[in-house]
């Protein structure tokens, strides 16, 4: 597929890491199920999935973290996958990087002033409202005029993006080393508000978040008793 560009000066930009802090936030398969049980029970339904209220949970306490104005517009972008969504549907292990990145967009005071619940059932909408026909426009209007993102264009203090899943059996891979300690983004990764996601190294339905955030927020974050409430202090 041609790219409007003549030279690549006009779509490659160099990304320059901000000072940030990083942390690995640990979730036992028990705390979400208890996450998952308040958000369903907030917003009288048993729709939202775990992830989706784990997601939730991580949007509204960096934005309280951040500390953001009331009236602060505030993006989510939730990557879903469309293996699935798509029709025909590709098969499961279809080898190439297929999502859809969704925007849910509010604002910060009707996020952190409405419940837990409230922000689940935003992304469970959009990720329910994800369809064949949501797709192929999508794709349609970036080949009638297509565009490259830039890390600059999509993380900021107001958006979160949650990255990869804890379905990927990344501890899985075994290279003749043994099972991995741990599982890292890497530098590539690193920008304000990007949430990499993948599963516990014990397995069982845990899931680690690793949180990028300046000092300040990250500060804020690490005591955020509502958030805190659900992190295994211990692994």
């Amino acid at each position: 597929i041609p790219l409007p560009f003549s030279n690549p000066d006009e779509y490659v930009q160099k990304f320059e890491t901000p000072r940030l802090r990083e942390r690995i936030f640990h979730f036992t398969s028990g705390s979400i199920s208890k996450l998952k049980a308040k958000v369903n029970e907030q917003s009288n339904t048993h729709d939202i999935s775990s992830f989706q209220a784990l997601s939730a949970l991580v949007w509204r306490s960096m934005v309280r973290a951040n500390r953001l104005p009331h009236d602060q517009v505030i993006y989510n972008y939730f990557l879903a996958n469309i293996r699935e969504r798509i029709d025909p549907p590709l098969p499961k292990y279809y080898f190439g990087n297929c999502i859809k990145a969704l925007t849910i967009t509010t604002t910060a005071g009707e996020l952190l002033d409405n419940d837990l619940g409230w922000g689940a059932s935003l992304l469970h909408q959009s990720v329910a409202n994800l369809n064949d026909r949501l797709v192929r426009n999508f794709v349609n209007e970036w080949l009638q005029s297509p565009y490259c993102y830039h890390h600059e264009e999509l993380h900021d203090y107001n958006s979160v993006t949650i990255e990869q899943s804890p379905r990927f059996d990344m501890f899985g891979n075994e290279f003749g080393l043994g099972k991995a300690v741990a599982v890292r983004s890497g530098y590539a990764n690193k920008a304000i508000g990007v949430v990499y996601a993948c599963p516990g190294h014990e397995g069982g339905g845990s899931v680690d978040f690793e949180i990028c955030l300046p000092t300040d927020s990250m500060n804020a974050l690490e005591n955020d008793e509502e958030f805190m409430a659900f992190v295994s202090l211990q692994q």
